[in-house]
């Protein structure tokens, strides 16, 4: 990682840090004990899992299948070898599945081939965050490649206008967020009650985010004949409870514990105040292995604060969180994947949809709300079978140690 000497001293650095660690950065947080930010990589080698299908075997549409084998794609995944079966014989998919499982896939190919098989088909796909929206319909192009089939992507941060006349099509496929979706059809700008398929991904997080009538309630306008898929990498009892009402007589597929431990060394770095983490971040930054760096603070301002301290000691940082223009996170993500900036600093708006291969460290500047959250955050690092790293930073009245 390339940086700059700067030999400014952390004092002052130390009284703005004040600005952002005080009253507006009251999270509401679960306690979790510092022991489970503690685990060393499983060193057993899991056996290949070996799948009951190839994507043959699914009989897909013959455009789709060509799109699926350009891609090099043989055989499915645990999750998209369990789910795509049962998908396709119509039936309502309660999926969890960990981060990097291709369960994007999971759900796309089975709607896209029903779509492409019966032209009545009309899917809306629902993910809280822009980035994992955005990932969505990127793949979707992919898999739909020399097919007729149109996808509208709804997300803020983009022109309304646009996305308004683009509805005016009636696209087979949308694939939106949360808040732009609630708006528009408000405005009547997308009649709901059209679409007889819906994919909701990660799940977890939009019921219980403060979406959860908003959610039932623009469900309950969807066709009563629809076929419906939830998917996400962790779900708590009183969440499935919830999407369970959603479906009807659906078929659970757990392709993966929930767990973030198998390939990524968990450790913590214990700190006597707030303001200390400045210093230690810039240390371990400095080091070698920590080459691609995904670091996550609690707040919006907190993440502008240490990028802004971080870019003064010379380190090739960027900031992403939700104040950002659409823009704006479009091209520090591609900055960061193209290693233009060697540490992406963000809210929790990058443990969800941001797939960047190789991550080697990912810290947890502020510790997350709850520990789905850090499954979601860590389970940026170590993926595809890779190795990674995770780092939380608790205060301690100890000195800081990396274990």
């Amino acid at each position: 990682m390339y940086k700059q000497k700067n030999t400014k001293n952390w004092r002052s650095s130390r009284t703005s840090h004040k600005k952002w660690s005080g009253k507006n950065r009251k999270l509401r947080r679960e306690n979790i004990a510092a022991s489970m930010y503690i685990s060393k990589p499983e060193n057993t080698q899991a056996s290949a899992y070996i799948p009951e299908n190839t994507f043959y075997d699914f009989k897909l549409h013959g455009t789709l299948a060509k799109n699926i084998a350009d891609r090099d794609y043989v055989n499915p995944t645990k999750i998209q070898d369990q789910a795509i079966p049962e998908i396709l014989k119509g039936k309502d998919v309660l999926g969890i599945a960990s981060t990097g499982s291709g369960k994007t896939g999971a759900f796309l190919i089975p709607m896209i081939d029903k779509a492409l098989k019966t032209p009545a088909t009309r899917v809306l796909i629902v993910s809280p965050t822009r980035e994992l929206t955005s990932q969505i319909y990127a793949e979707f192009k992919k898999f739909a490649q020399n097919t007729r089939l149109n996808i509208v992507l709804v997300i803020g941060g983009a022109s309304i206008r646009d996305q308004i006349r683009l509805l005016k099509s009636n696209p087979q496929f949308v694939v939106a967020t949360p808040g732009r979706l609630i708006d528009l059809e408000k405005r009547h700008c997308i009649n709901l009650s059209t679409f007889n398929n819906v994919v909701l991904d990660e799940v977890d997080q939009m019921l219980d985010m403060g979406f959860v009538e908003d959610i039932k309630r623009l469900i309950a306008k969807l066709s009563p004949q629809r076929q419906s898929l939830f998917f996400s990498a962790t779900l708590a009892q009183k969440e499935e409870i919830i999407a369970n009402t959603l479906l009807v007589d659906p078929v659970r597929v757990q392709a993966d514990k929930q767990s973030p431990l198998k390939n990524i060394h968990q450790g913590i770095v214990q700190v006597k105040t707030r303001a200390q983490k400045l210093q230690v971040l810039q240390e371990l930054l400095q080091k070698q292995e920590f080459n691609k760096v995904l670091v996550f603070a609690g707040t919006k301002a907190g993440v502008d604060f240490i990028t802004q301290e971080m870019q003064k000691q010379g380190i090739r940082a960027g900031a992403l969180h939700g104040d950002k223009s659409q823009r704006d996170r479009s091209k520090v993500l591609t900055s960061f994947r193209q290693n233009k900036i060697d540490v992406l600093i963000a809210t929790d708006v990058a443990s969800r949809g941001i797939d960047i291969p190789n991550i080697s460290h990912v810290i947890n500047y502020d510790e997350p709300g709850n520990y789905n959250d850090y499954i979601h955050r860590i389970g940026r690092t170590g993926r595809l079978g890779k190795k990674g790293t995770a780092i939380t930073f608790v205060l301690s009245k100890y000195h800081k140690s990396y274990r």
